[in-house]
């Protein structure tokens, strides 16, 4: 991991094999990577002998149902119950301090933070960085550092790690996808938990209630091929009023879709609009290999990767389209000219 500077892989593996306890804070948002990481790290460092306290900081504190299996998840505390003043904490996936939602202040009143994410839009904010956006997935540089600490690979450890990793390569089909990645899925693979059952959680089992929202959101499907400088824009939404009556929690209407909407042929770029109840409008993100959306959503004030990011907008959706329209037309004024002049 070139990403990471060898004096902050010491300095890390020195704190937490001296710590007693540890607190683990991942991203506000559970999803595949940010929980993978939470779970794996919990059980690895919990089975060497150091006292966990594991959360993230949202209310209510629940694991999306596609993860309800993944084991460690005796180790998660409410953020209520998670150390107001943690001696060293490790936060995980969460590219900025405000990913932590309710566990933030934890941070800065922290003796120490280790940050490990592999979001190009990381900010840096803790004491020690992890940080490498080369990797495929957070997940991948938790495995290095358990393996630093000498802690064993289990069949319990694997499969949050391989959630992880499937998740944040689209089963192994995004860019990011690298021999490494796959180098690391064979490793876990040999541990023997069973990847058949957790990659059906992951991808082919839905809420009947899903479907039929999914079903709402592509009729509503609008392609814009001369957006992003004529590579094109696909975008959907949907209201929080939607997503509930049809049972589906807002923040389950996001990647999933996206990933939809960017099979749409005529467009490089998707996005997916989820209008929330506080007046703000989530975006997700996905692009082919042309678009950088970390670098549009950053100028949204968002971030993420390279070809999958989000920003939170405070405008109604007409309103963030058109900002969202007018930042793709800026990343293609910038890097289209470039590529065409070169």
């Amino acid at each position: 991991m070139s990403g990471v500077p060898p004096e902050d892989w010491s300095r890390a593996v020195a704190l937490l094999r001296d710590a007693d306890e540890i607190a683990l804070a991942g991203d506000v948002t559970p999803d595949g990577d940010a929980l993978g990481s939470l779970l794996a790290a919990a059980i690895g460092l919990h089975a060497q002998g150091h006292r966990v306290s594991a959360s993230w900081g949202r209310v209510p504190f629940q694991v999306p149902p596609a993860l309800a299996s993944l084991p460690g998840q005796e180790l998660l505390v409410p953020p209520a119950r998670f150390p107001r003043a943690p001696g060293l904490l490790v936060t995980l996936a969460a590219p900025d301090v405000d990913r932590l939602g309710l566990l933030a202040g934890c941070a800065e009143r922290a003796g120490t933070v280790i940050v490990v994410d592999d979001h190009d839009s990381n900010t840096r904010f803790g004491d020690v960085h992890l940080v490498d956006p080369d990797v495929a997935a957070t997940v991948v540089i938790v495995a290095a550092l358990l393996r630093q600490l000498g802690i064993p690979l289990s069949a319990e450890i694997a499969a949050p790690l391989y959630a992880g990793l499937s998740s944040d390569t689209g089963s192994f089909k995004y860019r990011v996808t690298s021999p490494a990645a796959h180098e690391l899925a064979a490793r876990l693979l040999r541990t023997g938990f069973r990847h058949d059952v957790l990659a059906r959680a992951l991808w082919d089992t839905h809420p009947a209630g899903y479907l039929r929202l999914l079903g709402l959101m592509l009729s509503r499907l609008a392609v814009e091929p001369e957006a992003a400088g004529g590579l094109g824009l696909a975008w959907t939404y949907c209201t929080a009023d939607e997503a509930s009556s049809f049972g589906i929690p807002l923040e389950g209407t996001g990647g999933a879709v996206a990933d939809m909407v960017q099979t749409v042929a005529e467009a490089e770029v998707a996005a997916v609009c989820r209008s929330g109840a506080d007046g703000t409008v989530r975006v997700s993100l996905r692009s082919g290999d042309q678009v950088d959306i970390s670098e549009v959503s950053a100028a949204l004030g968002g971030g993420g990767h390279r070809f999958a990011a989000g920003f939170t907008s405070y405008s109604d959706l007409e309103d963030t389209m058109t900002l969202l329209r007018k930042a793709l037309t800026a990343w293609a004024d910038r890097h289209l000219l470039e590529r065409r002049s070169a």
